[in-house]
């Protein structure tokens, strides 16, 4: 049952199924940025906490402007930070700053560029608009509000609008510590110089990449050599990680020691290979406590799939509903029918024209064409042909 193909939906299904949020843990603002918090955030207090100057100018009372230019007496001076403690009196005006609180009695600012000073003094030419130019009390937020509900990711914005609620630490989902180990006699480290029949271990940076920018701490585990003892002393040093992201070693070569060893350990193989195109040989399953996803030796392969599952997979990890945001384009040129797979395409969007086109190199060890494209093109199971112009479903990279 295992080994039946499934659908690439089905697996992602299987993988988020099989995960559960981390435990939460307190983390500080500096931290904050690119965590999922555990529990929503509630704002301790109000902001602004009074009526506050939009801009720079004079607070009046809106009674004392009329249609043409009034000479108001000036009475006093409001910052930010340094408020006017009197009442403002009929027929005054007071300088205010952006931000300063409204004097009692004042209900609109004149913008400076509408006012001349004379001594002490000021011309206004404006008319009467209560709350012009006025940022009532309250009205970003208001102590006791839910501000960011748990699950949210922290962005920039939203650690501003924590920090602006008068909290200093929060807490978050706790990052899943992801091990990425490479497999194959094949591979050779970057700075190292591969021997006549090696080449670099390039996909493991990637995904070490791809596992930061979605919020995992990677684990990199080296290089398991193509013999069942290495291969077996290379899992049995997993214990303790969330998941363990596997590159290579899942076909049906004679070397390909990695599932049979995974099994012999007592794995629990969740499916083994998905109907897409490329990444047929994915799989998923856990060892012991430890998640496993199996993705293709081919970097281009790799690297798609992570995309598809890994992401998924991460965000259940870090607390967040597991999303991918497909969007429709036009078609920039035609396509064949599909196949019996899944296929995902490496293409580029013209930013000019917004059409999608397929990049001329589709081969899944072509790593550079994946570098040139900023999406792909999402092909269904027997998608029939399609024509220039229509609209076609796209992942954007």
């Amino acid at each position: 049952m295992t080994d039946i193909m499934i659908s690439v939906e089905a697996a992602r299904a299987r993988i988020t199924a099989a995960l559960l949020p981390l435990e939460a843990e307190p983390c500080t603002l500096i931290e904050a940025p690119g965590r999922t918090l555990a529990e929503p955030v509630i704002a301790t207090l109000t902001q602004p906490p009074f009526a506050a100057s939009a801009m720079d100018g004079y607070a009046v009372h809106s009674r004392d402007l009329g249609d043409t230019p009034k000479r108001l007496a000036l009475q006093g001076e409001s910052a930010a930070g340094h408020g006017f403690d009197l009442a403002l009196k009929p027929g005054h005006a007071i300088r205010i700053s952006t931000g300063a609180p409204m004097p009692q009695g004042a209900d609109q600012v004149v913008m400076q560029e509408r006012a001349v000073r004379d001594g002490n003094h000021i011309t206004l030419d404006d008319t009467p608009r209560p709350a012009s130019n006025v940022r009532g009390a309250g009205i970003d937020f208001n102590a006791g509000d839910i501000l960011l509900p748990s699950g949210s990711l922290l962005s920039p914005d939203a650690v501003a609008l924590a920090a602006g609620a008068g909290l200093k630490e929060l807490a978050v989902h706790r990052r899943p510590r992801v091990g990425i180990l490479s497999t194959g006699d094949e591979l050779v480290e970057p700075g190292q110089t591969p021997g006549p029949h090696q080449i670099i271990n390039s996909i493991a940076w990637g995904l070490d990449a791809l596992v930061r920018q979605w919020g995992g701490e990677p684990v990199y585990l080296g290089i398991a050599r193509d013999s069942k003892a290495d291969v077996r002393a290379k899992l049995e040093a997993t214990q303790g990680l969330d998941l363990v992201v596997t590159i290579g070693g899942a076909s049906v070569g004679d070397h390909d020691h990695l599932r049979q060893v995974f099994n012999a350990l007592g794995g629990q193989l969740e499916f083994g290979k998905i109907a897409v195109k490329p990444g047929k040989p994915s799989w998923f399953g856990r060892l012991g406590e430890t998640a496993f996803l199996g993705l293709p030796g081919n970097p281009v392969s790799s690297l798609v799939m992570a995309r598809l599952l890994l992401q998924p997979a991460l965000a259940i990890l870090c607390g967040r509903p597991e999303s991918l945001e497909f969007a429709t384009v036009i078609l920039g040129e035609d396509l064949p029918a599909n196949g019996m797979r899944e296929n995902f395409i490496r293409a580029r969007i013209d930013r000019q024209t917004g059409r999608v086109h397929p990049h001329g190199n589709q081969d899944s060890s072509a790593l550079s064409a994946l570098v040139h494209s900023n999406a792909l093109i999402r092909r269904e199971v027997e998608a029939p042909a399609a024509r220039a112009g229509e609209m076609t479903q796209i992942l954007p990279l």
